[in-house]
């Protein structure tokens, strides 16, 4: 998912979307720890994809907070 599709997604997609790439992440770890995976670096893609969603998640949770703070 590349970041211009992040940003079109609203902010409870994005909490959603970021639940599942944390639930599939782990089911590679374990996948990974059982038997080797075919390709390891699907590991190191989804902690990427995860990084991204979480920092647009808390991007849009500052820019709510500073709205909030400027009407008080």
């Amino acid at each position: 998912m590349k970041n211009s599709e992040i940003l079109e997604l609203s902010t409870e997609d994005l909490a959603a979307r970021l639940v599942q790439e944390k639930a599939a992440l782990s089911k590679l770890k374990f996948a990974h720890a059982v038997s080797a995976i075919e390709n390891p670096n699907v590991i190191k893609t989804a902690r990427r994809e995860i990084a991204r969603l979480s920092t647009e998640l808390t991007v849009r949770k500052a820019a709510a907070k500073k709205e909030i703070a400027a009407e008080a």
